[in-house]
């Protein structure tokens, strides 16, 4: 699902919302994850997974291509953990899920 249809789905379950309304809701809370995140802070939604930001430490790498020495600087990247909920209606446990991944 990309970002217009999760707008869009919310808009149609929230008829008495404008579609410009969820819009800005929507960028308004992933701004804030991002906002978090980029101060270095973890970011939880319960059942559903935690954001976070992990360093990677500088080191040695290799070019594919030609096998050249290149060093890759520290940098830091986004992860996230699955919440329980997620990881189980994910394996099947919980509500079920069908051979299209919906409900």
């Amino acid at each position: 699902m990309i970002r217009s249809e999760l707008i869009q789905k919310i808009a149609e379950e929230n008829p008495h919302l404008y579609q410009k309304d969820v819009e800005k809701i929507v960028n308004v809370i992933f701004d804030r994850i991002v906002e978090a995140m980029a101060q270095g802070n973890r970011v939880e939604l319960r059942g559903f997974g935690a954001f976070s930001v992990k360093k990677r430490d500088g080191r040695t790498g290799r070019n594919p291509r030609t096998g050249e020495s290149v060093e890759v600087t520290e940098k830091h990247v986004p992860f996230f953990k699955t919440g329980k909920l997620l990881r189980e209606r994910l394996n099947g446990q919980g509500i079920g899920i069908d051979e299209n991944g919906e409900d």
